[in-house]
């Protein structure tokens, strides 16, 4: 009887530990077939999203152009860029969307550029900021990016008096401000090329 009674102790630990195990396993089995469905589902929208977001983005920092070319890549000091060139209704080329990022205080900053036949800024937008809440999140209104508007190459940064060619840093977010007018001045540079002849494009 001890033997059995043993025996039934061991056979019972085993199952408390074997449930458990299973049970855990089955979920997390379960759980990774949810996640995969729900990625299935979602990746083609968060997709299309993407692509629209793009879409008004270029129409919002070159409002002159009814449509814009495939996207093409030109390269400087070894890094390709993405942009865009803006067409009218007869098809002629009205200025470009740059594609650019430098680095800021939380990370990349995005920026998305427009820049006319005579290299001045239409607009421009930010596509990634992870900048300090309250600070260099500001980075992304309206109130900031807009003074890039009428800019041209060689745009800087003041705290205080800005010139003709500068833009107002934001208050305790210098680090993020001189990201964003880096990434434009980056586009600048990258109209230059294209327009001096396109040899990095492709």
């Amino acid at each position: 009887m001890r033997k059995n009674t043993a025996s039934q102790k061991s056979g019972g630990a085993a199952r408390e530990i074997l449930i458990p195990c299973v049970t855990l396993t089955v979920t997390c089995i379960l759980i990774a077939l949810l996640l995969a469905v729900t990625n299935a589902v979602t990746a083609p929208k968060i997709a299309e999203l993407q692509v629209q977001t793009q879409a008004e983005s270029r129409q919002a920092v070159l409002p002159d152009a009814g449509t814009f070319s495939e996207e093409k890549t030109v390269a400087l000091d070894g890094t390709e860029y993405a942009y865009c060139e803006g067409l009218d209704a007869q098809g002629n080329c009205v200025g470009y969307v740059f594609t650019t990022s430098a680095k800021g205080y939380g990370g990349d900053v995005v920026v998305m550029s427009g820049v006319d036949l005579d290299g001045t800024v239409t607009g421009i937008q930010t596509l990634e900021l992870n900048e300090t809440a309250g600070l260099g999140m500001k980075a992304g209104e309206e109130s900031f990016l807009g003074q890039f508007t009428g800019k041209s190459a060689g745009i800087g940064v003041a705290k205080n008096s800005p010139g003709a060619n500068d833009i107002q840093a934001l208050t305790g977010a210098t680090i993020t401000s001189r990201a964003v007018t880096d990434s434009v001045n980056t586009a600048l540079e990258l109209y230059q090329l294209v327009k001096e002849g396109g040899n990095n494009e492709r």
